[in-house]
């Protein structure tokens, strides 16, 4: 009698679980691969970086711009840091580009606060080449529009542009790779703007009337080495920027203009060409 009462419920028991096995999918794969999944499990993960969720190019544009009129939500701590280590070690920040890429899916910066404080260093920087030079307010208005307007953000810009489309057309490993936001060929070039302002409208006009605008030998061999420590910056911080990117290849041509370079600084030495002379010479007579 035990043994038909075990038998009884044991077929009970198979019967009660049959019915809850065959209401599920026909799937035999291991459970976390089941379609059977519900959607309110699969709701709360979060999306992948490269869903189509991400913000387009124009929204980037957009919210970047918005939030140069909103100044507390700036990062300015983290900007005077950049420009410290673009000067002592560039490298350090380009690792914060690859950072940004994995967290917030972009290498561009999404903060403006470094945009602005590069355009306060050129309104004082600007001020002080007017002083120097003997410049009146007029011209120092008209100069300081030029080295924004001009030598920043339009030759930077340009340069943004030509970079980008021969990254995107000649460096990409594969044609499917994701392309090079034309936002980061901008950064790059504002990085490596940064250490060139630096020198040749900070360093170059504390020597200026000392060591630099008389004739001579010395004084051409000092100014001429003030701009090959500046363009050598630019092309350096150039190649670590793009050379920072997963998919692009060959990318040591960007360092490939240091030989002309090289060249070209002791052609100038050999002719008494004065770089820093004809800067000077050029904001006065064409800008100012």
């Amino acid at each position: 009698m035990k043994i038909a009462v075990g038998n009884l419920s044991l077929e009970k028991t198979r019967n009660s679980v049959t019915p809850s096995m065959s209401s599920t999918s026909t799937y035999k794969g291991p459970p976390y691969l089941s379609t059977g999944i519900s959607s309110s499990s699969s709701s709360s993960l979060p999306l992948p970086a490269n869903s189509k969720t991400c913000m387009s190019a124009a929204a980037k544009r957009a919210k970047y711009l918005r939030r140069l009129l909103h100044f507390r939500q700036m990062d300015f701590e983290f900007a005077i840091w950049q420009m410290i280590y673009l000067l002592l070690d560039p490298k350090r920040v380009y690792k914060n580009f690859k950072y940004r890429k994995l967290s917030k899916s972009q290498f561009a910066r999404d903060d403006p606060a470094f945009l602005v404080l590069l355009s306060t260093w050129l309104v004082v920087s600007t001020a002080i080449y007017s002083w120097v030079l003997g410049i009146h307010f007029l011209g120092f208005i008209k100069f300081l529009l030029w080295v924004i307007g001009i030598d920043t953000l339009g030759a930077g810009a340009a340069v943004a542009t030509v970079l980008w489309a021969f990254s995107n057309k000649y460096l990409l490993v594969r044609r499917d790779d994701e392309a090079v936001e034309w936002g980061y060929c901008l950064d790059i070039h504002l990085n490596a703007l940064f250490p060139v302002l630096v020198i040749l409208h900070g360093i170059q006009l504390m020597f200026y009337h000392h060591f630099i605008s008389g004739p001579g030998i010395l004084s051409t061999i000092f100014g001429n080495t003030l701009w090959l420590i500046a363009i050598t910056y630019y092309v350096f911080i150039t190649f670590l920027g793009y050379g920072s990117l997963p998919g692009l290849k060959k990318t040591r041509v960007f360092l490939y203009p240091l030989g002309m370079l090289i060249l070209l600084y002791f052609l100038s030495l050999f002719t008494g060409v004065n770089l820093c002379q004809i800067l000077v010479k050029f904001y006065k007579d064409r800008v100012v």
